[in-house]
């Protein structure tokens, strides 16, 4: 075996590890460049999200970034939570309006993360199939039922609730991404799903589905998202993280007064329609 054995010792030569370290060195300087100076030499912070209610805060802030000389919040489309807290855990972004359960479990996991920010108390809806004329959870007894994930507020409600009523061996509660959830309910293979909106509205909209409780009916001040960021970036970059919350906070206030033009700007992030975003 010449080539491994060439290799090897190729490996072992003194001023090779003097090579890796000079390498691994630019690769950090790089990817500490891309994550944040844009383009145009600003100062950048890249937040990751999901399509949700509860993230409006990130397109919203990205679309009021993209010129000025301010910090560039830029915002990240994530098709899964679980997709994003590992680009978080792998420094692929800084920030993530990302789902309660799951921020516990990479605090539990050793990643130094923290809450900087509150998302939303309420927005979630379980909705089942409309010909199955579901009104409670014990008519969703023999059904099955999707939440967003096993770390997510959803599972752990409805495991709560079907428990408190007895129900937990007769519901099946199944992990799927919320994007997906819409087109499975509406093909059958579903009988209902509980998830943050707009994703039941979708089959509420189009008339595949009925409103069977809204989460505060079920668990009042219910939390559903978290912003998170590592410790890491508010002992190197403070000043980001807190206009980070401060702007975030303000994009609220903003879109509760204008929400014509709020859903007319997460359309174009979240390629949905804006009548759908604004119902």
């Amino acid at each position: 075996m010449p080539f491994r054995s060439n290799g090897a010792a190729w490996l072992r030569r003194p001023w090779w590890g003097g090579v890796l370290a000079v390498g691994w060195l630019a690769f950090i300087s790089v990817l500490h460049l891309h994550l944040n100076v844009d383009g145009d030499g600003r100062e950048t912070l890249t937040m990751g999200y999901m399509p949700v209610i509860t993230n409006l805060a990130a397109p919203l802030l990205d679309e009021a970034t993209r010129g000025g000389d301010g910090i560039r919040f830029r915002a990240v489309k994530f098709a899964s939570f679980a997709e994003m807290a590992e680009a978080l855990r792998n420094g692929q972004i800084e920030a993530a309006f990302i789902i309660a359960p799951l921020a516990i479990v990479l605090k539990q996991q050793g990643v130094d993360v923290r809450i900087v920010y509150i998302g939303n108390r309420h927005e979630s809806t379980l909705v089942a199939r409309k010909g199955l004329h579901v009104r409670s959870l014990e008519d969703l007894a023999g059904r099955t039922v999707a939440v967003p994930m096993r770390y997510s507020g959803h599972n752990l409600l409805m495991l709560k609730a079907l428990e408190e009523q007895g129900l937990s061996d007769a519901v099946q509660l199944v992990e799927m991404n919320p994007p997906d959830m819409a087109s499975a309910l509406a093909a059958g293979a579903l009988d209902a799903y509980f998830v943050g909106e707009p994703f039941a509205a979708q089959t509420i909209v189009s008339g595949d589905a009925r409103v069977v409780h809204y989460v505060e009916d079920i668990w009042p001040g219910f939390i559903c998202n978290l912003v998170i960021v590592r410790q890491e970036l508010i002992d190197r970059r403070p000043e980001a993280v807190r206009q980070l919350v401060q702007t975030a906070m303000r994009s609220g206030l903003w879109a509760e007064k204008n929400p014509t033009e709020a859903a007319a700007i997460a359309s174009r992030y979240w390629n949905q329609p804006p009548a759908l975003i604004r119902y």
